[in-house]
């Protein structure tokens, strides 16, 4: 019994097994209308099936087991999400399934029903063991099915992350403005410092800094103040400027509290990403945004916008300094360069309009996102070079965006029958 109950699902979501003369292992009549819907959350596998037992019609749900006896190990038994089972199957009735009320439940066997077909293309064309399963069938994979997988992908990655955002606009009441200014932080952490870098933001209201925007060294002075990132001495005149610009901010808006040092990555990082470099740069572009939210959702459309949105020079003392009191041989930055500035349109920009589209429920929102993410170049990763080695190559970001989504929900956890690249390997030919 070389196989995992996800193999019986789809075996009973398509009826790939024999269905002459279907009898329950108590010798009940099986006729089946409607296999219900799959849930892939809590509760029964198949909500709203349609069975006839016997001649008469039961309206309820199915669950999917490899053997009878997991219905109680799995404490079913005990629990009334699952009263309105209408019918258990599985592929050996070692126990009888008893609902809470302590009646039984009809039982399908599918031992020696399933199609010969269907058992080689699950042996032959999955390989758990491999990164990707399904990599060396991919070319038998017709296009259309692997561009749906894709699409499907990419927005259950776009939906998951719009969550995120949701959750933000939650806890700034509704303000789509401060959300999208904490957003643009977080990202701008990139895995190292989101989560400093969304507390910065918390503690600096966009509405204030937006009275100080014309003046950078007041907008620097704020965000480095509290990031708590400004050194006690200096012997650099900007830097004491800094210093001496924060302090007047904090005493004006009666500021408590602020991160320390030990809140932000710098070792194991890159200089390039330092949280100190990123900071000016956040700071150049929210000095040169006009309104932030308005800029991304309205008056930038397409990458050229989006460029000349985020990839703004930082202030000329971060022209040679990675951190405070270092300056750098190397010119350390000139603003955000092209790869990140990318991943910011795909990982803050792609996000938010996906996340305002669901929060207004409009569509086209949706569309603007699949539209720019064809115009920017593909990511290069070793998740896109796992593909690429299974001759599938990522054209744009709209297809890298996919792969990515296929492989961290379907690949990775081996839930490989959940996905529509695997299901048409699998498919039989019978009817």
């Amino acid at each position: 019994m070389n196989f995992k109950e996800d193999f019986l699902q789809l075996v009973w979501k398509y009826q790939y097994f024999d269905r002459k003369g279907l009898q329950t292992t108590d010798g009940q009549s099986v006729q089946i209308l409607n296999v219900g819907i799959h849930n892939l959350g809590e509760g029964p596998d198949f909500r709203d099936a349609k069975i006839v037992l016997d001649g008469v019609t039961f309206h309820g749900h199915v669950e999917v087991h490899r053997l009878a006896s997991e219905w109680k190990e799995h404490a079913h038994d005990g629990d009334s999400a699952y009263n309105s089972v209408i019918l258990h199957v599985v592929w050996k009735d070692d126990k009888s399934a008893l609902r809470k009320d302590g009646t039984r439940i009809p039982t399908l066997e599918l031992e020696g029903r399933i199609f010969l077909e269907i058992w080689r293309n699950y042996d032959q064309l999955l390989h758990y063991e491999q990164d990707l399963p399904c990599g060396h069938a991919l070319s038998q994979v017709p296009e259309i099915i692997r561009f749906s997988a894709l699409e499907k992908a990419l927005v259950e990655r776009l939906h998951k992350k719009s969550e995120q955002i949701l959750q933000i606009l939650d806890q700034t009441k509704g303000d789509w403005e401060e959300t999208a200014y904490r957003w643009l932080f977080q990202c701008f952490g990139f895995k190292t410092n989101a989560n400093p870098m969304l507390d910065l933001a918390s503690l600096l209201p966009y509405k204030i800094l937006q009275k100080h925007r014309n003046q950078l060294s007041a907008v620097e002075a704020m965000l480095f103040g509290l990031a708590g990132l400004l050194p006690d001495k200096t012997e650099e005149p900007y830097v004491q400027h800094l210093i001496l610009e924060y302090d007047f901010y904090q005493k004006k808006f009666g500021w408590q509290d602020q991160l320390l040092r030990q809140h932000w990555n710098f070792m194991g990082v890159r200089p390039s990403n330092f949280p100190t470099l990123r900071i000016a740069q956040l700071a150049a572009i929210l000095a040169k945004a006009p309104n932030l939210l308005q800029a991304v959702m309205e008056d930038s459309r397409d990458f050229a916008s989006f460029k000349k949105l985020l990839q703004v020079q930082p202030s000329d003392y971060w022209l040679y300094h990675y951190s405070f009191g270092k300056s750098s041989e190397k010119m350390a930055s000139r603003g955000i360069s092209g790869t990140v500035l990318q991943l910011l349109i795909i990982n803050f920009v792609m996000p938010l309009w996906f996340a305002y589209g669901r929060y207004f429920q409009n569509p086209d929102w949706q569309e603007r996102c699949f539209d720019l993410l064809q115009e920017i170049p593909a990511e290069r990763n070793f998740i896109i070079r796992k593909f690429e080695s299974s001759d599938w190559k990522a054209a744009n970001a709209f297809d890298s965006q996919g792969m990515i989504g296929l492989f961290r929900t379907y690949c990775s956890p081996k839930k490989c029958l959940q996905c529509k690249i695997a299901q048409s390997l699998i498919k039989s030919t019978k009817g």
